[in-house]
């Protein structure tokens, strides 16, 4: 018998006044679940947010939170 395994299901929630748009939180996400933003925040920098159309994208790897040096990044883990 073979065992099957599901992924984790995630959200990520991204604080845009924090974020300074460094973008390696794009470049940690092993399924590619956040792109550039195409607003500005207050500071005039395009941050990161999850990407559109697909929210279910996320496994909640935590990966875009360990890497953020701004600490502007929340990962819940649903389901």
């Amino acid at each position: 018998m073979r065992e099957v395994f599901m992924a984790k299901k995630g959200r990520v929630q991204i604080n845009r006044e924090l974020c300074k748009g460094c973008y390696l939180c794009i470049l940690a996400c092993p399924v590619k679940s956040l792109e550039k933003d195409t607003v500005p925040n207050s500071t005039g920098t395009y941050p990161s947010k999850p990407l559109e159309g697909d929210l279910n994208k996320c496994i909640a790897c935590g990966n875009c939170f360990q890497v953020c040096p701004d600490v502007a990044i929340r990962v819940f883990e649903i389901e």
